[in-house]
């Protein structure tokens, strides 16, 4: 079995500024903003060239021209990051200003991004769960098996299709969708966590078995300080003290260094940040003070209506009634826990660079879900808000054009169909996505009219155009949100009940319905509870 050596020497891995570049935006023409006094950026050693002045900063689209060989993928995957949380965005997403990610804004610069990339939501409140499913398999939601828990032999992963056409496949990090499914999707992993949640600085982690046993050689106690509650993870060995960011992005660093060069390579680098339990190195925790955060538009003490996951782990992370105090606390530590990631993302790139494969690698950069935090008087990602269903999404590379935006609505599903399309891969009949990349390379403004969006068995919407329909059937009752986007794109006023909209809200309903038909969501156990208690609900 390939082992890959991890260092503990990190003078040996290039370290980047968080310097701010006054380059203009593509797209907008806007500068970006400087970095606000409330944050306090470390110190840095003197560094390398930077990799992101390295990278092609021409926006031309496809010419038809190819590489020497097959373009590489690398794909940076996180956990709970919101859309509205890389700082180049702040032109459009103005709550970002707040942030400071130098390496995801050079990637913003130099890609193109989806601006509505959404998910559709979930069947359990483990929304990451299915929704990394979708990402591997293309599969839409209630095609999934279960809840995502694993992906059968049937459905083709992404990695398993890259590995099929020769590429040599590499995985770490956080795989939440069985180790079968893994072990077919990569010919090398290391530091691999099979599970949702965990502790950063203590990863049960595993080494890559090419039998796909992953059979315990060490037992590692979760809440040991709760006498009445003691559990057992299983695991190969634990680096404590060592942050889950830092542990998955070295062991991709090394992957790039020792990595068989006679193929061109696909590798997945998955996150557990910034999921909670939300710690950090203190440096970067120091860069925010509580303070001086601003509290997002929509923040409210608690939710106005029942989603049925009110009283769910998510939601008991602060108290009741939220408090400014306490949701600025955790917002400063969502962001300093989003701002060590962007650092490991400028090591991971800065490898590549020295690597000499930086300009022939197409490097995605997404997240698994949003997340509330404060929002609606909400902390989680359990509803159909914005601020849950809508991910990052960043494509960079060999023709893909430079500095761009697309609003195109845009699944995480579609993202394997896409990379098969840039990398002239097969997509597998398995496969449901669709493809991006006409919109990415040619600009092209076909795509979907519409979004299907759905929550366990209490929520169902449709996004269309500039507005959302959301419907609840929970205990019995039913209640209807209607919300403009675009003159309302924090989701406070709830348009349902006014006259004028009425030819508006059956509109929205009729193309719920034939969503509802299209996705097979009564064929699923809770889709066919939802749609019962919806038909039989008190309006």
């Amino acid at each position: 079995m390939k082992r890959f050596s991890l260092s503990n020497d990190n003078a040996r891995i290039p370290t980047w500024t968080g310097a701010t570049s006054q380059r203009c935006l593509a797209r907008t023409g806007a500068r970006e903003p400087c970095v606000p006094g409330s944050l306090r950026l470390p110190s840095t050693r003197k560094i390398p060239p930077d990799w992101r002045t390295a990278m092609p900063t021409s926006s031309n689209t496809r010419t038809g021209t190819h590489a020497p060989h097959s373009p590489n993928v690398l794909f940076f995957f996180t956990d709970d990051q919101r859309f509205d949380t890389i700082r180049a965005l702040a032109d459009e997403f103005p709550h970002a200003k707040q942030l400071s990610t130098p390496n995801l804004d050079a990637l913003v610069r130099r890609g193109t991004t989806f601006t509505h990339a959404h998910i559709p939501g979930g069947t359990c409140p483990a929304v990451c769960m299915p929704s990394r499913a979708m990402l591997h398999s293309g599969r839409t939601l209630f095609h999934l098996d279960g809840c995502g828990e694993n992906i059968p032999d049937e459905h083709v992963t992404l990695g398993e299709c890259f590995r099929n056409a020769g590429y040599e496949t590499f995985g770490t990090g956080k795989w939440h969708n069985g180790p079968a499914a893994f072990n077919r999707s990569f010919s090398h992993g290391d530091e691999i966590f099979f599970g949702g949640m965990n502790d950063h600085w203590n990863v049960p982690a595993y080494y890559y078995d090419p039998s796909g046993r992953y059979e315990s050689r060490c037992a590692y106690v979760e809440n040991w300080e709760l006498s009445n509650h003691v559990a057992h993870r299983a695991c190969d060995h634990i680096h404590a003290g060592r942050h889950s960011t830092d542990l998955f992005t070295d062991a991709a660093i090394d992957f790039l260094r020792n990595r068989d060069v006679s193929h061109p390579f696909f590798c997945y680098v998955s996150l557990m940040a910034p999921h909670d339990p939300r710690t950090m190195p203190e440096r970067f925790r120091r860069m925010y003070n509580p303070d001086e955060i601003e509290l997002p538009a929509n923040f409210m003490a608690q939710h106005p209506l029942d989603t049925g996951a009110l009283r769910i782990r998510d939601e008991l992370l602060a108290g009741f009634p939220r408090t400014p105090e306490e949701v600025r606390q955790h917002l400063a530590e969502y962001y300093a826990m989003i701002s060590h990631l962007d650092d490991a993302f400028g090591r991971l790139m800065g490898a590549l660079e020295s690597s000499g494969e930086l300009e022939n690698t197409i490097i995605v950069f997404a997240g698994d879900n949003g997340l509330a935090v404060g929002q609606h008087g909400l902390m989680g990602k359990q509803s159909l808000y914005d601020h849950s269903v809508r991910v990052p999404l960043v494509f960079a590379g060999p023709g893909i054009p430079s500095g761009e935006r697309r609003d195109a609505f845009a699944y995480l599903s579609d993202v394997f169909p896409t990379l098969c399309d840039l990398t002239s891969c097969d997509i597998p009949p398995s496969v449901e996505g669709l493809s991006l990349a006409p919109i990415i390379t040619d600009g092209c403004t076909e795509g979907r009219e519409s979004l299907y969006l759905a929550y366990d068995r209490t929520l169902r919407g449709v996004r269309k155009g500039r507005f959302k329909l959301v419907e609840y059937a929970v205990d019995g009752h039913r209640e209807t949100q209607l919300f403009d986007l675009v003159d309302d794109p924090d989701e406070l006023r709830n348009l349902a009940r006014e006259d004028r909209m009425e030819a508006m809200l059956h509109d929205l309903r009729a193309e719920l319905y034939h969503l509802r038909d299209v996705w097979d969501d009564r064929v699923h156990a809770t889709g066919r509870t939802f749609w019962a208690e919806y038909d039989a609900a008190n309006v």
